[in-house]
């Protein structure tokens, strides 16, 4: 009986019908959060460039005219079919704004957690082997002060200190390159890579690194206290002692015994820091005029045009679920007794 509950199709199973709840309150959350915001939508995106009856059309084409209650079936219903709706202020369907601007997220994303995983376990591994030492303090610092320090901040510092040396600095590529790399994927860095353009490749490639390495850097302050802790945990382990009782060298202990051990927790932590990523991205893409979904989103706040703030945030907390949900699943696979 307790194989069959801890089995690992079955808590797969429990883990993806968890999805439908959990996407169903935060979709009712942004709803409600949206619509107490004072003032109309329409006039504070649009007001002053159309007269009554334009208006009033541009409300009718948002949906507000209708009764709250049908508001929300149809918004649930256009979020279950995968139509977010059209911003108000461009009338752009936001499946287009998610399309084109969804890949410099997804990169920036990507190259951040890369650049915070390779920063952030090794020094949280050294931490944990050097225990009490200069090197471990030093490294704890480091992780401080890269978690506590505010993004916009360093992005601009990074700015300051880069910009002398001829790197670039702003914007995902630039302007010849984005006008020469067909759009194939909508991923930039992609679609210069099958482009067949080494030169636009490196173009785009430069562009990425001052802000991966910055949002990855502060990123990377977790991953180091987390391993640490976990390590000097897992060194405290019956089987830790067994295996140095058998002669085995220290090193071969941590890298085999203990260090797996000790990232566990890390896997759990990632779909966690999905979320820290991508409201750190809305800081990063704005520092660095990157043209992504955190961008459009700041600039449809701006505009009030809450029918694409609605959209945006809706994908990001779809997104954050199903990472979360996987990470989730992954890790019951790395270490059973998850599933208990």
């Amino acid at each position: 009986m307790a194989a069959a509950k801890g089995s690992l199709p079955r808590y797969i199973v429990q883990r993806v019908l968890l999805i439908i709840p959990m996407i169903w309150v935060l979709l009712t959350l942004v709803f409600l959060l949206l619509r107490v915001a004072p003032g109309d939508p329409v006039s504070a995106a649009v007001g002053g460039k159309l007269d009554a009856q334009a208006m009033a059309a541009a409300r009718h084409q948002a949906g507000l005219d209708r009764p709250m209650i049908v508001q929300y079936l149809d918004y649930i219903k256009g979020v279950g079919t995968l139509h977010f709706g059209k911003t108000i202020s461009d009338n752009r369907p936001i499946l287009d704004v998610i399309r084109d601007n969804g890949g410099a997220t997804l990169t920036l994303t990507l190259g951040a957690f890369i650049f915070a995983l390779a920063i952030g376990i090794p020094l949280g591994l050294l931490a944990g082997r050097r225990r009490d030492t200069v090197t471990d303090a030093v490294i704890r610092i480091f992780g401080v002060v890269s978690y506590a320090a505010p993004i916009f901040w360093t992005g601009l510092l990074a700015v300051i200190l880069i910009a002398p040396l001829g790197w670039p600095t702003y914007d995902i590529a630039s302007p010849e390159t984005k006008f020469l790399v067909p759009a194939h994927t909508h991923i930039l860095l992609v679609d210069a890579l099958i482009s067949g353009q080494p030169g636009a490749f490196t173009d785009v490639l430069q562009h990425h690194l001052l802000p991966c390495v910055t949002l990855g850097l502060l990123l990377s302050g977790v991953f180091i206290r987390l391993v640490r802790v976990n390590l000097l945990q897992s060194l405290k382990g019956d089987y830790v002692e067994a295996a140095r009782a058998r002669g085995i060298p220290e090193r071969l202990v941590i890298r085999r015994h203990a260090f797996r051990n000790a990232l566990v927790p890390v896997i759990t932590v990632i779909g966690l820091q999905v979320a820290l990523t991508m409201s750190g991205a809305v800081l990063t893409e704005r520092t660095f005029n990157w043209p992504g979904l955190g961008n459009q989103l700041v600039k449809y706040i701006d505009a009030r045009d809450y029918t694409a703030v609605q959209g945006l945030v809706t994908f990001f907390a779809i997104v954050v679920v199903i990472v979360s949900v996987l990470v989730d699943i992954i890790n019951a696979i790395i270490d059973p007794r998850v599933r208990y």
